[in-house]
Parts: structure tokens; C-alpha cells; sequence
């Protein structure tokens, strides 16, 4: 399944959650059937992202939003997790500190646009500008309503001055889905520190989370920083969608190995030389513990 075709919002469409399963999980069966495709996914993601930070010539962004229990966090565990460290930097977007509120909402983010060689994560994003300040009326509408063609406007210019590959997924639960991961936290204890105060007063907005997504993918889908909607009741085929979707993306920058900077017969003889070197002190002390040793039956 080329599972970024199938879950790409192409520019200008409209989008209707209701006519999407959440449910959806491809041609496997169940996590067994799917672990070997996802396992070679996942070694495609960190042989590419490897080279990506060896090259240094492009950057790749990627941005996971979701309702509350959509699996933002297992993403980065299950997914992500195939990066190379040092290379890659997840970033989480909370309500705005006040200096963040005195400036312009996408002056806290830019600092965290990743640089050419290296992938960021944002974990929640500058969407919370046009989702949760919608829902909740932090701002009125000819406030936010603006935002979008800003948010258009600065990822083309992430795509095009830096050579940004943006790569922006909905993680889409359905209601039940929701409340059942809900109860996993309250009776896990190592997971109950997820638990939020806010968990169910924002499922009551569950509606107009919905409409405020539904509006940004909308009107932000395009061809240089597309949306994918991706079914994720299933959190074994969330894992899979994202990184056949991650390598493909990756596969498709086409980058090589970077040429060594120095000259490679000029570091062949030098370490032929430290070898050498090497070997030679090896013996001569080998030699003198071979003359220390008392004889054998003394």
C-alpha cells in the first residue's frame, strides 16, 4: 500500500472526518502481520535520516497533532525512535508563556524549525494557533482566521529557502477509542502521569475540535507541506502508516553520502604507518616478557 497516497489531503480539498475510519488498518490482519513490514520501515528511517545528517543539505519537519489519547507521544516513542539522537530534536508546544503572547504566534516556533541536516518533531505545533485558540475563543475570529495563510506562508518559506521536507500528520481516534485510552491510564499507574485535569472537559468539545481540524487541513494542505490523516485506533498501523510515509519522504530527497573532505590515500598511510607503529611496540614487549619469564621447571 503506498500509504502516503492513500492518506495525503491533496491541496485544496475539503476535508470530512465522518467519512474516514479510524478504524482502518490495511491489508494486515494484526500487529504480528504487520511487524516485519514495519521493522523494515523503521531500518529504511534510520539508514536515510543517517545520511541526511551526514549531507547536511536538507531538513525534515514533522508535525503530529491529534485529540487528546491520539498517540502523540507513542509516535515519538515507536517511531522516532529510529532516528540517531543526535540528529533529531522533539519539541512539545503548551500553552504560551506571557513573552510568547507579546509576540507574533509563530515567533516561539521558529527557533525550533530544524536546521539543514537535522529532523525536528513538534509535538503539538504553531496549529494550536488556528485549533485550541479557535475552540476555546482565546482570540476572536478575524484574529485567527489569518493565521492559516501565515502558517502557508512560513512553511513554503521553510520548504523553499531551507530546503524544509514538511511532513504534517493528524493522528485520528474516534470518540470510544478516546474514553477506552482514557481507562488504560487510570487503571495503569505507570501511565496515570498522563492523566489531565482538562481530559474531559475538552472531550466535551470534542465537536469543535473536529470542525477546527477539519479547517486546517483544509486550508493548509499543500504541496510543500502536506497533511496525512492518519487512521489510528490501531496503534500498531499508526506506527506503520508514519514511518513507511517518514521513509518514503526521507527516500525521496535522494541525498548520497557526502565525499570525505580529506585525502583518503594520505589517511590510508598514516594509518598504515600508526599500525605499523603499533605492532612493532607490540612485539618488543612481547619479546622482553618473553626474557623475564623464568625457565620452565626453575
Amino acid at each position: 500500500m503506498n500509504y502516503g497516497k492513500r492518506f495525503r489531503v491533496e491541496p485544496g480539498s475539503s476535508v470530512k472526518l465522518s467519512e474516514i475510519d479510524p478504524g482502518f488498518h490495511g491489508g494486515h490482519a494484526n500487529e504480528g502481520e504487520a511487524a516485519a513490514e514495519l521493522q523494515a520501515h523503521l531500518q529504511r528511517i534510520t539508514r536515510l535520516q543517517r545520511a541526511l545528517y551526514a549531507d547536511r543539505s536538507h531538513s525534515l519537519l514533522i508535525v503530529l497533532q491529534g485529540i487528546d489519547g491520539a498517540g502523540k507521544d507513542g509516535s515519538c516513542w515507536h517511531v522516532i525512535s529510529a532516528m540517531d539522537p543526535q540528529g533529531v530534536s522533539v519539541i512539545g508546544f503548551k500553552q504560551p508563556t506571557a513573552e510568547e503572547s507579546a509576540h507574533d504566534f509563530l515567533w516561539r516556533v521558529h527557533p525550533h524549525a530544524p536546521a539543514r541536516g537535522r529532523v525536528a518533531i513538534f509535538n503539538r505545533s504553531h496549529y494550536e494557533d488556528v485549533l485550541a485558540v479557535r475552540v476555546h475563543k482565546l482570540a476572536p475570529k478575524e484574529v485567527w482566521k489569518p493565521r492559516y495563510d501565515f502558517i502557508n506562508e512560513w512553511e513554503r518559506l521553510l520548504a523553499v529557502e531551507n530546503n524544509t521536507t514538511i511532513l504534517k500528520f493528524f493522528l485520528y481516534i474516534s470518540k470510544e477509542e478516546q474514553l477506552a485510552r482514557f481507562k488504560e491510564r487510570l487503571d495503569d499507574p505507570s501511565h496515570q502521569w498522563k492523566i489531565s485535569a482538562t481530559d474531559y472537559t475538552e472531550r466535551n468539545r470534542w465537536d469543535d475540535y473536529i470542525d477546527a481540524f477539519e479547517a486546517a487541513m483544509s486550508r493548509c494542505s499543500t504541496d510543500e507541506a502536506p497533511w496525512f490523516v492518519i487512521p489510528s485506533n490501531h496503534k500498531w498501523f499508526r506506527n506503520l502508516a508514519l514511518s513507511a510515509i517518514i521513509a518514503d519522504a526521507l527516500d525521496d530527497m535522494k541525498i548520497e553520502t557526502p565525499k570525505p573532505t580529506v585525502d583518503i590515500e594520505e589517511i590510508r598511510r598514516l594509518y598504515h604507518q600508526a599500525s605499523e607503529a603499533e605492532t612493532g611496540k607490540k612485539k618488543k614487549k612481547d619479546k622482553q616478557g618473553d626474557k623475564a619469564a623464568p625457565a620452565e621447571g626453575a
